[in-house]
């Protein structure tokens, strides 16, 4: 486990630590963040964890605050708390994204579930999960072959496409946090998100599964282990809807 892995998992230690001591001030509404919505104390907490442990190793991009130290050759692409508003209303499916990119190509990401402790980890030698608090057991991460669903992030903000999908049977659900469904494509049928593509959101989870099919554009993500599925959502999206 090299040095930057190993601060990415002290950060998300501390940040667990601060989550299970369940201060109000976790929950208190601040100004709007660099992305766009308004922060909670969670998120700006979770940044400055993140930024203090991270700041050794390159220039820090957080959804939160932008550019917190000038820009590099090393960039560190930060969502402090990915699924904020599901942190809020006690739905555990939230959690942090770090990805590191160097002159361009990104060589660590990794994504942490703080409600269930589970963090994938991706860097370019190695591929594994581990639990937060047993960061000594890799686990190795297994396509899902009897998956049921699909996860289709901001599925709601677009109920033309959401029609063709159920007439396909093509089921999912949307837990509304990008970065954690991104990582967890491997154990679903299929990951698939249209909006805004921003680097914080989608760089640590693209990482994580890139050995899947993938297409990732302006337009749309598509992320699937089977490539007879991955072509006949792709022509739904692409063919049908666009």
């Amino acid at each position: 486990m090299n040095a930057f892995i190993q601060a990415s998992l002290l950060a998300c230690q501390e940040i667990g630590s601060l989550i299970q001591e369940g201060n109000d001030s976790l929950f208190a509404l601040h100004e709007q963040g660099f992305g766009g919505d308004i922060s909670n104390g969670v998120d700006l907490k979770a940044e400055a964890i993140c930024f203090a442990h991270l700041s050794p190793f390159g220039s820090v991009f957080s959804e939160e605050s932008g550019w917190m130290s000038p820009e590099s050759s090393i960039t560190i692409f930060l969502d402090p708390i990915d699924g904020s508003d599901n942190f809020v209303s006690n739905f555990p499916y939230y959690g942090v994204s770090i990805a590191r990119m160097c002159e361009g190509k990104t060589t660590e990401a990794i994504v942490c579930n703080l409600a269930n402790g589970e963090v994938f980890i991706r860097t370019e030698d190695e591929y594994y999960s581990i639990m937060l608090h047993a960061p000594e057991n890799k686990i190795e991460i297994m396509t899902n072959v009897s998956a049921k669903i699909g996860l289709f992030e901001k599925g709601p903000e677009h109920p033309e496409l959401v029609k063709k999908l159920m007439i396909k049977k093509l089921k999912f659900r949307s837990p509304g946090a990008l970065a954690l469904s991104l990582a967890y494509a491997p154990y679903v049928k299929y990951v698939l998100f249209l909006g805004t593509m921003r680097p914080y959101d989608i760089q640590a989870g693209l990482y994580l599964s890139k050995h899947l099919y993938v297409i990732s554009d302006d337009r749309y993500i598509l992320i699937c282990a089977d490539k007879e599925l991955f072509e006949q959502i792709r022509l739904i999206v692409e063919k049908e809807y666009f």
